[in-house]
């Protein structure tokens, strides 16, 4: 007689699901960097990445030995030229059947490759996620589940006379932020206060549908969550780093996280959270399932919390999410993601899990930025940090103390994980990724300013990279950022 197979009941009955696990589970991107530590807790879990940043010494990561130097202009063809290539098959064919396979972005080639790879991919459709992606849809969305944006309105502007007549008929004066639907990392958000700065954007707005917002003095949060079918869960609310000319050379481009019981207050935290949930709820209807991530406005003139973006995916500030779950007790955000594509059957208590997760005392204080090539030059790399721990001490001097897969034993504030992006024989180019570094504590004051000891970590990183300039007509074809997209 056969026995159906009881529900998983509760945290540890799925924590030890995962221990136990005989699914093969990929996480296929440029690096493994938004999912670094996830293979502590789920067993035959992989990284195939592109990018080498350990050197070939972190035993989950699988990196194709042959890689023909190439450009890529997306994390999508990055995807798929990993799914194309033969060593990854071969990998992935030699270690068993019906395994699921998770990206950061993807479209239907993707798809298409990873099943006839034999993988599953253990997010919604990518024709979903691209149609949510946009600000726009966001925006709809918002409005319809009760979420506001900053006083917006949608339209189309071919000049700045027609910019001007839309705002005016929404009431939203003439100093201006316009974003086009799909953006990356600031670079799509244009602030327009004047006919010089509309000529400098215009052939970056023109031809398509735009948001134009009014401007206020915003301070940016974000926070992840994942849809499950028992509702909503919902991760820690944290600030952004942005704009900083120290990090990046994009105006209003995102470049880290600070999470912290103390940089926002209680009932911010309420708001944000019961704003996520009913996000989750409106994208419930939508079918869609699964992680992602919501930016908050936070006005610092009136204290008003507005919507800003909706990231169907993970993202950048996955790291420290799941980081966060030491503090809660329980297992990373994002294994509760993976249920919802595990072909098993759970039960959790949601409004449990979000009461405790919601409560200050079990936030901890992590923080990470992301550092571009700031300086206007293309050079080539002939030294680069490795990743693993490094310490600072005395007058600020940082040095390699040993080496590390992720950040879980970094032991205070002295200590940081530096993840390694651009390497030896590599180019640096304005906005070109160099590196991720994550710590314990705070890079930035209650006023949204870089504290001492983020300037002195950026500095000191820095200062690892040895290079050599090159002419302008000897710079090779720009390749795009694997983690433009607030992704990583």
């Amino acid at each position: 007689m056969a026995y159906e197979a009881k529900p998983l009941s509760g945290i540890a009955e799925i924590r030890r699901f995962f221990r136990t696990n005989e699914t093969p589970i990929y996480f296929c991107s440029a690096t493994a960097f938004n999912l670094l530590g996830i293979d502590r807790w789920v067993r035959r879990f992989t990284f195939i990445n592109y990018y080498d940043s350990f050197d070939g010494r972190h035993p989950d990561v699988f990196v194709p030995k042959e890689r023909s130097p190439r450009t890529f202009a997306s994390i999508e063809e990055i995807c798929n030229y990993l799914m194309g290539h033969k060593e990854v098959m071969d990998y992935v064919g030699g270690r068993g059947a019906n395994g699921k396979v998770c990206f950061l972005m993807f479209d239907e080639e993707t798809e298409q490759l990873a099943k006839e790879g034999g993988l599953e991919v253990a997010f919604p459709p990518a024709e979903l996620r691209h149609r949510l992606d946009s600000k726009i849809e966001t925006t709809r969305l918002g409005d319809e589940a009760g979420v506001p944006s900053v006083p917006n309105t949608i339209g189309t502007g071919t000049t700045y006379t027609e910019l001007l007549a839309l705002a005016d008929a929404a009431g939203l004066g003439d100093d201006l932020v316009v974003q086009t639907p799909y953006g990356d990392s600031g670079q799509t958000t244009f602030f327009i206060a004047s006919e010089d700065a509309w000529k400098q954007h215009r052939k970056k707005i023109q031809g398509q549908p735009i948001k134009v917002m009014k401007r206020i003095e915003p301070r940016e949060l974000a926070i992840e969550a994942v849809i499950t079918r028992h509702g909503t869960l919902v991760g820690p609310l944290m600030a952004e780093l942005t704009g900083f000319p120290e990090l990046t050379p994009y105006d209003g481009g995102w470049c880290g996280n600070d999470v912290s019981p103390n940089s926002l207050t209680v009932a911010q935290r309420r708001l944000a959270r019961e704003r996520t949930i009913a996000m989750g709820e409106a994208l419930r209807k939508e079918g869609y399932r699964g992680y992602f991530e919501l930016d908050f406005l936070l006005d610092a003139a009136t204290g008003e919390l507005w919507l800003g973006e909706l990231n169907p995916r993970v993202t950048g500030a996955s790291s420290i999410t799941n980081v966060n779950a030491v503090a809660y007790g329980d297992m990373p955000l994002f294994l509760f993601h993976l249920l919802e594509f595990m072909d098993v059957d759970y039960e959790i208590d949601v409004r449990e899990l979000n009461e405790r997760w919601g409560e200050q005392q079990n936030l901890d204080e992590w923080t990470q930025f992301i550092l571009k090539q700031t300086e206007d030059s293309v050079e080539l790399i002939t030294e680069a940090p490795a990743s693993g721990i490094w310490r600072k001490g005395e007058n600020d001097r940082i040095w390699f103390a040993r080496q590390e897969t992720d950040w879980h034993t970094v032991s205070d504030e002295e200590e940081a994980f530096y993840l390694r992006i651009a390497a030896a024989g590599q180019y640096r180019y304005p906005g070109a990724d160099l590196g991720i570094l994550v710590t314990r504590g705070r890079f930035m004051s209650p006023e949204h300013e870089l504290l001492e000891r983020a300037r002195s970590w950026i500095s000191g990183i820095k200062g690892q990279f040895e290079s050599v300039p090159l002419p302008r007509d000897q710079a090779p074809i720009r390749e795009s950022e694997p983690f433009g997209f607030k992704m990583l």
